[in-house]
């Protein structure tokens, strides 16, 4: 007598672990863009000391943009998970057009943070630059 095997119940477990392998991939996929914390467009409001006026300006993270005598260019900014006390991050990158000495120097280059401007400050004469918005 012949003994026969159950093929059929070792090619079913194995579809079936296909089929949880695709599904986890799935939602894996839908929970990381659910996390995605990186925004388009950054927010700064920007002080003119002399004049004491408030300008909000909206740049698209990329671009450049001028601003008076001022070249702002916002490569990332990002926001914090944590909804009780939100840190908004962006790396900035500002020139002061006025000066034509030494055009590659940046009077700031590095990440600005909302909650305390303090950590990096923008040193400058006339304006001072704060983040406000990051989406």
């Amino acid at each position: 007598m012949l003994l026969k095997r159950n093929i059929l119940a070792g090619k079913s477990k194995f579809n079936l672990f296909i089929f949880i392998l695709l599904v986890y991939f799935s939602l894996f996929k839908v929970t990381a863009a659910k996390d995605n914390t990186e925004g388009t467009f950054t927010d700064l409001k920007i002080l003119d000391k002399i004049s004491s006026k408030n300008t909000l300006v909206k740049l698209k993270n990329g671009e450049l943009i001028t601003f008076n005598d001022l070249s702002i260019k916002s490569f990332k900014c990002k926001n914090s998970k944590f909804d009780d006390n939100p840190e908004i991050t962006a790396y900035i990158q500002v020139k002061d057009l006025t000066n034509k000495d030494n055009n590659e120097v940046f009077v700031f280059n590095g990440w600005m943070f909302s909650s305390s401007p303090s950590i990096t400050p923008f040193d400058h004469p006339v304006y001072d630059v704060w983040l406000i918005n990051c989406y």
